[in-house]
């Protein structure tokens, strides 16, 4: 199976399932994450990141264990399934979008505030906003600014109805991106 249809059969398997405490799917946060990419004038390694940025939580984590206080590293956990397939263009992001969100709230006031509920207690597990020495060393990574951007569109993508493009739409820049067709 090629990297796109691994994806694919991904979100037809645990796309439907909610997503951890917000009023949409898995599949429909993905979905309205890519499309706000999209809307940005991302490239296509960028638009596949939004899209793919929380396959972590579809790869057989235990998505109760944030209600028992524990933090599974779905960052850490997609980034790693995907580098098969996918170069650090696309991976990086995703593996720093949750740094990314720590990172905003320590920069710039009245961030957290914009966080939906749900956010706001992953960030606590997350380890909270950064000191100003991991703000620094987070600028240095060189896929930060991707990760901030990436970041945005996860927060925005969590619309109850909203009707995007399906996920049929992203194949071409998922193949265009992956590493194996």
């Amino acid at each position: 199976m090629n990297c796109v249809d691994a994806i694919l059969e991904v979100f037809r398997t645990r796309g439907a399932e909610t997503y951890l405490g917000e009023p949409i799917s898995q599949q429909e946060h993905a979905l309205q994450a890519a499309y706000l990419a999209v809307r940005d004038g991302a490239p296509d390694p960028l638009v596949a990141a939004a899209l793919l940025h929380d396959i972590g939580h579809l790869l057989d984590l235990d998505e109760s264990a944030a209600e028992r206080g524990i933090d599974q590293l779905h960052e850490e956990h997609g980034s790693r399934w995907l580098t098969a397939h996918f170069g650090t263009e696309v991976t990086e992001p995703i593996r720093l979008h949750v740094a990314a969100k720590r990172y905003l709230c320590a920069i710039e006031p009245g961030y957290v505030q914009t966080l939906s509920p749900a956010s706001v207690r992953s960030l606590e597990l997350q380890g909270g906003p950064f000191t100003p020495t991991e703000v620094r060393h987070f600028e240095a990574h060189p896929y930060h600014r991707d990760a901030a951007r990436l970041r945005r569109w996860d927060d925005e993508a969590k619309v109850p109805g909203w009707a995007v493009p399906d996920i049929t739409h992203y194949v071409p820049a998922l193949q265009r991106v992956c590493n194996s067709g």
